[in-house]
C-alpha cells in the first residue's frame, strides 16, 4: 500500500492545501494529512478545530479521488510521524521559488535521519499560489 503523509499546521486549511490534498491523493493508496500541534506558532484555531475543518473537506475529496484520506495530529518529528503513520512518501507543498530552499534543506534532513523516506514537492494551481494561512488571518484579524 502506497501511504504519504501531507503535513502542515493547516492554520486553516486553505484552497491551495486543499489543491495539493486532492493531487496528491491521485498518487497514493492512503494520504495521512498530518496536522502539526507546534504551539510556538500560536495557532488561531485549536487542534479540534483544525481536525475538523481537514476532515470536512477532505469527505468529498476521498470521494472523488477512492483514496483513503485520514487525519492524524502529531507532536514528534515529523519524521517520526511518517514512520509511525507507515507512510514511505512526505508531501510538501511549494508556492514560491522562496519556499524551496527551506523545504530542500528540511528533506535533506529527514532523508538522513531515515533514508527510507522520500520527500516529493508538489505545487498548488498558481490560481492558490498567492494564499498561505498566514495571509488568512491576517484579513480574517482586520474585518475582512
Amino acid at each position: 500500500m502506497r501511504i504519504a503523509l501531507y503535513p502542515g499546521t493547516f492554520d486553516p486549511i486553505t484552497l491551495g492545501h486543499i489543491d495539493i490534498i486532492r493531487r496528491a491523493a491521485r498518487m497514493v493508496d492512503r494520504l495521512v494529512i498530518g496536522v502539526a500541534i507546534n504551539r510556538d506558532k500560536g495557532p488561531l484555531f485549536s487542534l479540534e478545530e483544525r481536525v475538523a475543518l481537514i476532515e470536512a473537506e477532505c469527505v468529498q475529496l476521498a470521494e472523488e479521488t477512492g483514496v483513503e484520506i485520514v487525519v492524524h495530529p502529531f507532536e514528534n518529528l515529523l519524521i517520526d510521524c511518517a514512520r509511525d503513520v507507515g507512510a514511505q512518501t512526505i508531501v510538501r507543498g511549494l508556492r514560491a521559488v522562496s519556499d524551496f530552499e527551506y523545504e530542500v534543506q528540511l528533506s535533506n534532513l529527514n532523508r538522513t535521519m531515515n533514508p527510507k523516506i522520500e520527500s516529493i514537492f508538489l505545487s498548488p494551481d498558481e490560481k492558490y499560489s498567492f494564499i498561505s494561512s498566514s495571509v488568512i488571518k491576517d484579513i480574517a484579524n482586520h474585518g475582512g
